[in-house]
């Protein structure tokens, strides 16, 4: 699988995430992928300051993408 094709899977996945957390006015942006294929996250709108986050991006985000590019090594979020 190439850069491109990994990309457009993320993407996908997130697509997929996207209306759950704008139900809670949240959303996130995908920053980057880095080399050893860690995905860098922006949460943005309610997740910022949610005390919850760190469960969304493990069990929300991350486990959506697995199932998109099983390889990828983690989920990050970054500012």
């Amino acid at each position: 699988m190439d850069k491109v094709e990994i990309r457009e899977k993320v993407e996908k996945a997130l697509e997929e995430i996207r209306p759950y957390l704008m139900n809670d006015g949240g959303n996130l942006s995908l920053i980057s992928i880095d080399e050893d294929l860690t995905v860098n996250i922006r949460l943005e709108g309610n997740c910022v300051g949610c005390r919850i986050n760190h469960m969304t991006m493990k069990l929300g985000v991350e486990e959506t993408i697995r199932k998109y590019v099983p390889h990828i090594k983690g989920v990050v979020s970054v500012e």
